[in-house]
């Protein structure tokens, strides 16, 4: 089989009160949930019919894989099933087939088919990229997976400044690891702010 370059999207069904419950506590519910579902299927129509690769969606809860959202037609589904976000971004990795990996979340409002299409492009000759974020996270890990899959995501503090540390600590001195440039996941009111800024400076360069 011809090894594929595979793209992740670990999403959540968009429902009311079930998405972005951090960034809900400073802008509201529906203020939140309007943001994610707009952001999502941004992120899918620009993302998902590029023949460079092909995108996967990882939904989470299991069951609005078939039912309970209205997902773009035809753009494959699986299941992220149960564990912690560890667990959850090792299944792709380890059930797809043939191929590089790079795995997103839904939340990156700026991020464009340049930074997947880099990011495939340093795994030619890295056996992982990722994306940094300001908060000492990440916004996108990719894996070469050849000649074997690294024991990721365990005993990392998610969601802390040590998240990208914790990861890379499963790496040694053969691997070379690629970054790309620094993105913001908007998860709170304060980087929602800032990404409403960003968008308002776009806009008036435009006019």
């Amino acid at each position: 089989m011809r090894a594929r370059r595979h793209l992740v999207v670990m999403a959540k069904a968009p429902r009311l009160g079930r998405v972005k419950r951090r960034l809900a506590q400073g802008i509201g519910q529906r203020a939140a949930f309007a943001f994610y579902s707009r952001t999502l299927a941004l992120l899918l129509r620009r993302l998902g019919h590029d023949g460079r690769w092909r995108l996967w969606l990882y939904v989470a809860p299991d069951r609005a894989v078939h039912r309970g959202c209205r997902w773009p037609r035809g753009l494959p589904r699986r299941r992220q099933g149960a564990g912690d976000l560890g667990a959850r971004m090792r299944r792709p990795l380890r059930e797809l087939p043939p191929g590089a990996v790079v795995i997103i979340g839904a939340d990156i409002p700026d991020l464009a088919r340049r930074h997947v299409a880099a990011a495939f492009r340093c795994l030619g000759s890295h056996d992982a990229v990722f994306g940094r974020a300001a908060d000492g996270g990440y916004w996108l890990i990719g894996v070469r997976r050849r000649p074997h899959l690294p024991r990721l995501f365990y005993k990392v503090r998610w969601s802390t400044a040590h998240a990208l540390a914790d990861t890379l600590a499963a790496f040694d001195r053969r691997h070379r690891i690629g970054f790309l440039e620094e993105l913001e996941d908007v998860d709170d009111a304060a980087s929602y702010a800032r990404f409403r800024e960003r968008r308002a400076a776009a806009l008036s360069r435009r006019a």
